[in-house]
């Protein structure tokens, strides 16, 4: 379990190993580096999502690793309180930035003609914290849109061990 500290509360994750091996494995080398700490929340949209893992502070984008290959065949629906990888028009160009569906977004879902977006954690507890940041108000800075006016910060993303 991944508990997410964010400057609107906490929230925990389980990430989907078996089924997104290679997304949960780039997604906890990443935690372990520390680098979502610091991070934004930069793409805040309501009945959709909300984006982090890419920006710090004044919208400054941090550097990744490579891509990771893009497992939205695995099966795994983008269904209200679920993590995906964000990614470009390019299929395979995930790298550290994720998304948490708000909604059952079935037009991400992998389908013939959409490669679609890969799966690979859900929210365990704490999704009125994710509803709360969905909430906040957005306007545009530094050539993105649906910028959190007030920066919602993760402040951490730590492991846990469950008893």
């Amino acid at each position: 379990m991944l508990r997410f500290k964010t400057t609107a509360g906490d929230f925990t994750v389980e990430l989907f190993t078996k089924e997104a091996p290679e997304s949960s494995a780039n997604f906890l080398k990443y935690v372990d580096d520390g680098h979502y700490d610091g991070t934004l929340f930069h793409r805040v949209i309501p009945n959709f999502m909300i984006q982090g893992g890419g920006f710090a502070a004044g919208m400054e984008q941090k550097s990744t690793r490579p891509p990771i290959r893009n497992e939205a065949t695995n099966g795994v629906e983008n269904l209200r309180g679920t993590l995906a990888m964000a990614r470009t028009n390019d299929i395979h160009s995930a790298t550290s930035q994720f998304f948490i569906n708000l909604v059952d977004n079935d037009f991400l879902n992998h389908s013939p003609g959409n490669y679609g977006y890969a799966v690979f954690g859900r929210v365990t507890s704490g999704m009125e914290i994710v509803d709360a940041i969905a909430g906040v108000a957005t306007t545009r800075r530094r050539g993105h849109g649906d910028v959190p006016v007030d920066d919602v910060v993760v402040l951490s993303v730590t492991r846990e061990t469950t008893a």
